[in-house]
């Protein structure tokens, strides 16, 4: 072989290049006295808080929560401590806030911490931020680094979280066209909020929490959180609102959850975590009370684990989740079917088309009887549970397919349940908008967007990808499309506080009411899934406050993107004054567009329901052209909108008009978005 010879000041150029690189590596400073001579006092305390946040810490689950309060007051004392930045980020990972773990998990990186687990958690902290090509790269380096022994321990683990990062990526490629809403604080808590069941008319809802209740609530040993009991919330105006727990003899001392209730809402299949984990029924009595629960029947029941049920329309089939022995692994999905004597047959596992080796969760039968919703781990899963749908067809299910993004998240999405109508859905998910461990959440599904028709010899504008046909709720094939994220805050102008309000969102084109959202009311936050190819006309509106509105116009958007945009309302007094952006003319002209009529309305209603509010509306443009035109043009458009409320019953003599040309901007007339913002019509409350 042969060799090579080094020139010596090669290699003393190699020696400093090594030095420097490894100097300028960040050290990792340990809480020793000797790092800290002159701050004893503040070592000492730092050293107390991470005594008691390890001690938490080793318990596990919910309790490294509790340790984050700990390690946190540490960590200012000093931030340069390998293991306490993998144990905070570790920590973080227990919350919906995994996102803080991140930069935590990189610096115990950077401070060398001696163990290969920082970076399988590091890609499941960037696996749940969806940052998927990060934790692909994380989980291959950590695999390339295990011995062949641990290799053989972990290599499935490993090699399925890649799997579900890629699943991540195609889904997202190819988002939903739905909306997905918190249903907001007066329903979610701080605490696990999970398995909503609508009652007949879909005015009052069941679902299970971990919230403490009673005087003296008792924790669960194994996970440190609070026994699952059933609550009982009911649909308002505002949204949905909780009412108490279910009334009657239902909550037990030990797990009680909700899991199916029959279509006439009299009979309910609950979960009670005795002798195992066990499905019981429960009727509802004539004095609103549910009766104490009865077990269903032993052939149901096992010496395993029974934890989920749906009844078909008819309540004579049964679909339930188990972990008997006989299945595909973990939890599987089995069916019963009751006989002329009220009996219930030996159940039937529903196949490996269905089950994996992995957990099945939450089955919700539709309406239709062969639609069979549920959640899994298996399957192309983008991280924890995701929800899937199966039909039965031909006497076989078919092969189940993901709901897809932003439904599912890589987060634990369960327990999906569905209106009588068809157009809304239920589900539980922790994600970091939310208020706290799982939250409940809508889905507004909007079916399939109206086919383009070109005028003979016009070229398509835009190429549609073909999605998955199983997603929605037919048979048709689904165009995908681009979505665009809105999320703020609505806030009180003056004083910047958050408030509660109700978002509607229409289609301006088609001048109809789409759905219904509402801020939170501790922190105003809202967030809205906005699908591409429509022109959206938003209305914010709050008690004692003026209505806002936002014009959205995604009707040629080809990229998916989020808008964060804050809110402010103004209270109706006096001299107070905002945009109407959603009134629309033409070029030169001062005809309304029809795309005006849906914030039309919202001011007629705002007028209707205030018959002593008299108001000016008006019109106003960019510095194009000559004053004279502009302020004539911006006249007329006012006009119009005063014609167009007076002939729908709003007394004129509460109405007045004016054109002001441009003399009154608010932007810049030296930009093309200026101009946009400068040509606007406006109305201001001259009477109370």
């Amino acid at each position: 072989m042969r060799s090579r010879n080094f020139n010596p000041k090669t290699i003393i150029v190699l020696l400093l290049a090594c030095f420097f690189s490894i100097s300028a590596t960040a050290q990792n400073v340990e809480f020793h006295r000797s790092h800290f001579p002159d701050d004893r006092s503040g070592l000492r305390e730092a050293r107390r808080n991470i005594r008691n946040g390890d001690r938490l810490y080793e318990e596990g689950g919910i309790k490294k929560q509790e340790a984050l309060e700990y390690y946190l007051k540490a960590h200012e004392f000093n931030p340069s401590n390998a293991w306490l930045n993998f144990k905070i980020g570790d920590c973080y990972l227990e919350t919906i806030q995994h996102e803080k773990a991140i930069p935590y998990l990189e610096k115990a990186v950077e401070l060398n911490v001696p163990t290969l687990e920082v970076y399988y958690l590091l890609g499941k902290a960037y696996q749940l931020n969806y940052k998927f090509d990060e934790a692909i790269t994380q989980y291959s380096f950590y695999r390339r680094q295990l011995t062949p022994q641990e290799l053989i321990k972990k290599r499935e683990t490993i090699d399925r979280r890649i799997a579900e990062c890629h699943n991540g990526k195609a889904l997202m490629e190819k988002p939903e066209r739905v909306f997905i809403d918190n249903l907001g604080a007066h329903l979610n808590s701080p605490y696990d909020d999970y398995a909503p069941l609508l009652g007949p008319g879909g005015e009052t809802m069941y679902f299970t929490t971990r919230r403490p209740i009673g005087r003296r609530p008792r924790t669960d040993s194994r996970d440190h959180k609070y026994f699952e009991n059933i609550k009982v919330a009911e649909k308002t105006r505002s949204g949905w609102r909780v009412i108490g727990e279910i009334p009657g003899r239902v909550n037990s001392r030990s797990h009680t959850a909700a899991t199916a209730i029959s279509n006439d809402g009299t009979l309910m299949v609950i979960y009670q975590g005795d002798r195992g984990g066990n499905l019981y029924e429960t009727t509802l009595r004539n004095n609103g009370n549910w009766s104490r629960p009865g077990n269903i029947s032993r052939n149901i029941n096992s010496r395993d684990r029974e934890t989920s049920a749906a009844f078909s329309s008819d309540g004579n089939t049964m679909y339930f989740v188990s972990d008997r022995s006989g299945g595909y692994g973990g939890k599987d999905i089995w069916m019963s079917t009751r006989n002329e004597r009220g009996r219930w047959s030996e159940p039937v596992n529903l196949g490996p088309t269905v089950n994996t080796e992995y957990d099945e969760e939450g089955v919700f039968l539709a309406p239709d009887d062969k639609t069979l919703y549920f959640s899994s781990k298996g399957h192309n899963t983008m991280g924890g549970f995701d929800i899937f749908k199966t039909v039965f067809r031909n006497g076989r299910w078919t092969d189940p397919v993901n709901l897809g993004y932003p439904i599912n998240s890589p987060s634990d999405d369960m327990f999906f349940s569905l209106s009588a109508d068809g157009k809304t859905g239920y589900f539980s998910s922790p994600r970091p908008e939310g208020y706290g461990g799982s939250d409940i959440y809508k889905i507004t599904f909007l079916g399939p967007e109206k086919p383009v028709i070109n005028a003979p010899g016009d070229e398509p504008i835009a190429l549609h990808a073909r999605p998955n046909p199983e997603i929605f709720l037919d048979d048709e094939v689904q165009p995908a499309q681009p979505m665009a994220m809105l999320r703020g805050k609505i806030m009180d102008e003056e004083t910047g506080e958050p408030l509660q309000a109700i978002i509607e969102l229409y289609d301006n084109e088609e001048e109809v009411l789409l759905a219904e959202f509402t801020s939170s009311s501790e922190t105003g936050m809202y967030f809205i899934s906005l699908p591409g190819g429509k022109n959206y006309g938003i209305n914010v509106q709050a008690e004692d406050y003026l209505f806002h509105s936002e014009n959205i116009n995604i009707t040629e958007s080809r990229t998916h993107r989020e808008i964060i945009n804050d809110i402010r309302l103004k209270r109706v007094e006096i001299g107070q004054s905002i945009v109407l952006n959603n009134i629309f003319f033409d070029t030169g002209q001062s005809t309304l567009r029809a795309e005006s009529y849906a914030e039309l309305g919202i001011l007629y209603k705002l007028l209707a329901d205030n018959p002593t509010l008299k108001i000016e509306i008006s019109g106003h443009t960019d510095n194009v052209g000559s004053a004279g035109l502009n302020k004539t043009l911006s006249k007329d458009r006012a006009r119009a909108v005063v014609d167009f409320l007076v002939e729908r019953g709003i007394d004129k003599e509460r109405l007045t008009y004016a054109g002001y040309g441009f003399e009154r901007p608010i932007a810049s007339n030296e930009t093309e978005e200026g101009r946009q913002m400068n040509r606007r019509t406006e109305f201001e409350i001259v009477e109370k």
